[in-house]
């Protein structure tokens, strides 16, 4: 009998251990240790060449690491790249495509190198067509869609093969606000199917509300890997709150600069920033204190970090 922790579902999707890629005397990765889950919309962050590129390409079997090892549910990409190449899509941040060709025959060509059989494939284009928007323009010439469209259509082939993990490598790079809303959307839909997604951005605002999970890379070392709030709170310092009162903002001032749970308030365009002593995480303190002493609180929110103030804060800025 198996047991749960060697079961199909127990095996991380991808785990890397010691993963390292030299070109020539320059490290492009050094000693990553990697876990996603299954099921995980996992952002991973990093500079232009912080080794983001260099690890979706072993992970999609293109590149073999110089040092380490790398294993996609449970098949090492070296030793059993086949197996790992059939259940992948891997999207690289640029990609050809054939323009004159229409797009339907872009996609059965896509399906007939992964053997899928010609009557299941009429309706697997339909399918793909269908999850990421493009029904519509299944006549159309490639050459004549927008780059969100094209962008679109690089998803519907990786998808050809119904692969359980995607590696997306700057999926929405070049588009405009409407067409990486929706490719965001596709992606949270693709997620609720069951599908992994690793996916490699610069836009942090939208990693923050897309993934459930982060890593973040600077010059080939994971710096940290966790969830999108873990690494927030890791990296706050003092709790900031902001406070507005529809009564007297300076007698409310007054209340809390003299509250032994603040260390700083000051009004800032009618409004008040209070910052909490060390230590202390319970914000409740602030409203009884205004409340008791008769203002009328109309506002009482924590400033929280969002990813991109995250983000530079660990980081230095270093490239490779």
């Amino acid at each position: 009998m198996e047991s749960e922790a060697n079961s199909p579902e127990a095996v991380p999707a991808v785990e890397t251990v010691n993963l390292t890629r030299h070109y020539g005397d320059m490290t492009a990765l050094s000693a990553l240790d990697l876990t996603v889950n299954r099921g995980d919309l996992f952002g991973f962050i990093g500079s232009n060449g912080a080794g983001k590129t260099t690890t979706l390409r072993i992970l999609a079997t293109f590149l073999t690491p110089s040092e380490g090892s790398a294993r996609v549910l449970g098949h090492d990409v070296v030793r059993d790249a086949d197996s790992v190449r059939h259940i992948i899509g891997y999207m690289p941040d640029f990609f050809g495509v054939y323009k004159d060709m229409e797009v339907t025959e872009y996609l059965d060509f896509f399906g007939a190198c992964y053997k899928i059989p010609a009557k299941k494939r009429e309706t697997t284009v339909r399918d793909v067509l269908e999850l990421v928007g493009l029904t519509d323009k299944q006549g159309a010439l490639i050459g004549a869609l927008s780059r969100g469209m094209q962008q679109r259509l690089g998803l519907a082939r990786v998808l050809i093969h119904d692969p359980e993990l995607l590696l997306l490598d700057e999926p929405a790079s070049g588009l405009d606000p409407r067409a990486r809303i929706e490719m965001m959307a596709i992606l949270q839909e693709l997620q609720r199917m069951g599908k992994t997604i690793i996916i490699s951005s610069h836009i942090l605002s939208e990693l923050q509300s897309l993934c459930n999970r982060v890593a973040i890379i600077e010059k080939g070392k994971l710096i940290y890997s966790g969830s999108v709030t873990g690494v927030a709170d890791q990296m706050k310092e003092d709790v900031t709150v902001w406070v507005k009162v529809a009564t007297d903002v300076e007698a409310a001032l007054r209340m809390l600069q003299n509250h032994a749970d603040v260390v700083e308030a000051e009004a800032v365009e009618g409004r008040i920033r209070v910052v909490m002593a060390s230590g202390i995480s319970d914000i409740s303190s602030v409203a009884a204190c205004l409340v008791q002493g008769g203002a009328r609180l109309t506002e009482l929110r924590e400033d929280a970090l969002d990813l991109e103030e995250v983000f530079l804060r660990v980081t230095k800025g270093e490239t490779q």
